[in-house]
């Protein structure tokens, strides 16, 4: 109904009909009370204070309302009231739906009772008909107004939480480390449960924004200058699929499982993991990226002029060949180190001859001499070669 022909309802009331109606507003209460009591289970709980205050103050102020519309039609009116008792509903936890319930019921209640003393109150057809059509859409307004409330201290609510949440995200990422008394006074703030290990999550946009749809117990930090996750116990059952599955559209790196106290440490190491995927050095596919399958990569990379000039050392018997001759034994030499040094097992491991790699492992025999001989050489070989292999990616 527009506003127009609202307007236009009350105003066809006849504004003495109020007068006749009022001395019956309280047994009409009475009445309306307990058959909501016996047809809601929500408000059958005489215990239960705050549903019987609700039910009496949201019946006896929808009476009370009505009536005035109907002697003053004209006049503005404000229901705060069911506004407010939405909002409390929300507060206590409960569903609106009972309270909508009750008042249809209430509404239902009053037409009867009113069609049933429609001709000892001298109530002709049209005034009757007009009363009923006021009687549901006054409770059309009633209910908007206790949704609008509640929708309202729900979404307050929400983005109470989800500051508390950041505040919580912000404590786990500080640096140093925040202690366990604030830690844990946020997580109870925020109503997130203290796992015994978590995960960082480093993120990048891939193609078009696409908001991560993430399991609740998950902390969201899509604000941050680096957007980033925490995710509790990242090896529970269905962790990795749902950080699979929710995060399709975003480049992403998980750090290792860490104490909760160690989480900015998890972050960095995913950071760094997405930094060197971005680079070609790490997969760079579909999915996420798993620090713990890259560990010797990310050791390798972390301080990669130290790298550069422990391969200086290393690479040099190598320097003055044609550059892919140096391909060919950095291949062969880092096989050799990784997979046993039968050339048979090398060679399955290139896909080329036996014979081929005899000739080559000759060679490096010739270029490093004794130096293959001793472990640490051989060690910081396979560091350099390492290296070489995933820039050359």
């Amino acid at each position: 109904m527009s506003i127009a022909s609202d307007n236009e309802l009350w105003a066809a009331l006849p504004s003495g009909v109020a007068a006749l109606l009022r001395p019956a507003a309280g047994d009409l209460a009475d009445q309306m009370i307990v058959e909501i009591q016996q047809r809601v289970p929500e408000y059958a709980r005489p215990s239960d204070e705050i549903y019987i205050k609700v039910l009496r103050l949201a019946v006896d102020e929808a009476l009370h309302r009505f009536l005035e519309r109907i002697e003053r039609p004209r006049d503005p009116w404000d229901p705060e009231v069911f506004r407010a008792i939405g909002r409390g509903e929300a507060a206590e936890g409960r569903d609106l739906e009972p309270f909508q319930t009750a008042m249809r019921l209430g509404a239902r209640v009053a037409w009867h009772r009113l069609t049933e003393q429609a001709e000892r109150l001298g109530l002709d057809p049209r005034t009757l008909y007009d009363l009923g059509e006021a009687i549901f859409v006054f409770l059309d307004q009633l209910a908007d107004a206790a949704t609008e409330g509640f929708n309202e201290a729900r979404a307050r609510t929400a983005g109470e939480i989800e500051r508390r949440r950041h505040r919580l995200l912000d404590l786990l990422l500080s640096r140093p480390p925040a202690s366990p008394e604030a830690v844990a006074d946020a997580a109870r703030a925020a109503g997130w449960r203290l796992p015994k290990t978590v995960a960082g999550v480093a993120l990048q946009e891939r193609c078009g924004y696409r908001a991560p749809s993430l399991a609740p117990d998950v902390l969201v930090g899509l604000d941050r200058r680096n957007p980033c996750l925490i995710v509790p116990d990242p090896a529970g059952p269905g962790q990795a699929q749902m950080l699979e599955n929710g995060l399709r559209g975003w480049r992403a790196a998980i750090g290792p499982a860490v104490p909760l106290p160690q989480a900015a440490t998890s972050l960095r190491w995913a950071s760094e993991a997405l930094e060197l995927a971005g680079r070609g050095v790490l997969p760079d596919g579909d999915g996420v990226l798993r620090c713990a399958d890259h560990m010797a990569t990310l050791v390798v990379f972390k301080d990669e002029e130290l790298v550069a000039a422990l391969s200086k050392v290393r690479l040099a018997p190598l320097a003055h060949l044609r550059p892919s001759q140096q391909d060919r034994l950095a291949e062969t030499l880092l096989a050799w180190l990784r997979h046993g040094r039968g050339a048979g097992e090398v060679a399955a491991r290139l896909h080329v001859h036996p014979q081929t790699v005899r000739y080559r492992l000759r060679q490096l025999e010739e270029l490093y001499g004794d130096q293959l001989a001793d472990p640490d050489v051989r060690f910081e070989l396979e560091i350099v070669l390492r290296a070489r292999q995933a820039l050359g990616r």
